[in-house]
């Protein structure tokens, strides 16, 4: 299976139009791992710890990773209206497959909220996700 983050960026890519989403493209203003020093305006997508995989007597077992996403912004409203826009495509999202991998549930743990203002007086906000996923 791939990083939860590579099938989140996927997922948001191809919901497109449909989720509001058809101006985030990867590798421009949309990354995995590493937010990067350009553009100002991004999304970036962290792998974090989850919970432990299932240990069930089954050869399709779950795992249970969890995914922070962060907007950095010019403008706190603005950045603000896009973090919200990523709860509501993301919270509760179920029975999806995205690259050969079922996502039970995706669900919002915490946030959004602040996390800081960089150097330059940009906002950076965070949101968290947990998910359920395995094999398809």
């Amino acid at each position: 299976m791939n990083a939860p983050s590579k099938d989140i960026v996927q997922y948001l890519e191809e919901s497109g139009e449909s989720s509001g989403f058809s101006d985030l493209i990867y590798a421009t203003n949309l990354f995995i791992g590493r937010e990067p020093s350009s553009p100002i305006d991004c999304v970036t997508i962290f792998d974090t710890p989850g919970f432990a995989p299932y240990l069930g007597l089954t050869s399709v077992g779950y795992e249970y990773p969890s995914i922070q996403i962060r907007v950095r912004n010019k403008k706190y409203t603005d950045g603000w209206a896009i973090i919200e826009r990523i709860k509501d495509a993301l919270h509760g999202l179920s029975q999806q497959t995205v690259n050969g991998t079922l996502y039970s549930v995706v669900y919002c743990s915490s946030g959004p909220a602040l996390l800081d203002w960089d150097d330059n007086g940009n906002c950076r906000l965070i949101i968290n996700f947990n998910l359920q996923r395995r094999s398809a």
